[in-house]
């Protein structure tokens, strides 16, 4: 319970209710909500993040996604993206991002304005790799599952890539090296095929203006 509401001291919440005899409770409060916490079930595994989860639904996420991320640089000098805690990346434009906290529950912040559906494997008006994209974007966002979208993008350049355009190309690659980073596996191959394509300054300002969240980005580009 300490490392828990440690975590979310950091991140501006304040605890309105703390209790750890006879049994866990807590409570926390932060710009409108609150989250509670009982005990959790014996044998319970944090690290596999079955522990719990719950919606937040917002006007807008990029606000909140924003606060953390500000606060998580000014506690902890740095963006906790993997691991146990942290918060998954916002792409501009997102409806939705995911907080785990320490005991590996989930915090799902979701947009009220969000589409109902997800066209879960890309949407059927693409093809080719862009599709694929359009698929990892879902695997990431809606379903947190980096793991499956590194899969997915390393099979779709595979069969896609020798007819695909530069600059799906390179987005491709832009979050192999991402996703990457953020598993822990070598980076190398994918930022050496990417650093080999040939961009134009117009697909450079494409790839900018879709990854511009990605930090490292610049040093990553031909």
């Amino acid at each position: 319970m300490e490392e828990t509401l440690a975590f979310y001291e950091a991140l501006g919440f304040e605890a309105t209710y703390k209790q750890s005899k006879p049994y866990v409770y807590l409570a926390l409060r932060w710009s409108g909500f609150e989250l509670h916490f009982g005990p959790a079930p014996k044998g319970l595994d944090p690290v596999r993040e079955e522990s719990g989860g719950c919606l937040v639904m917002v006007d807008a996420v990029a606000p909140y996604h924003a606060a953390f991320v500000a606060a998580m640089r000014r506690v902890y000098g740095k963006v906790l993206s993997s691991g146990l805690p942290r918060i998954t990346r916002y792409r501009p434009g997102a409806s939705r991002f995911t907080l785990i906290d320490p005991s590996g529950n989930s915090i799902i912040f979701i947009q009220r304005d969000e589409p109902a559906e997800v066209e879960y494997g890309g949407s059927k008006k693409l093809t080719g790799l862009a599709r694929a994209l359009d698929n990892a974007r879902i695997l990431r966002e809606f379903k947190n599952d980096d793991l499956q979208a590194f899969r997915a993008l390393k099979s779709a350049l595979r069969r896609h890539g020798a007819t695909a355009s530069p600059v799906e190309r390179a987005i491709a690659l832009c979050h192999l090296v991402d996703v990457a980073t953020i598993l822990g596996e070598p980076a190398d191959p994918w930022l050496a095929d990417l650093r080999g394509l040939e961009l134009t300054v117009d697909d450079r300002q494409r790839v900018e203006s879709e990854l511009g969240h990605l930090a490292g980005l610049q040093e990553w580009l031909p």
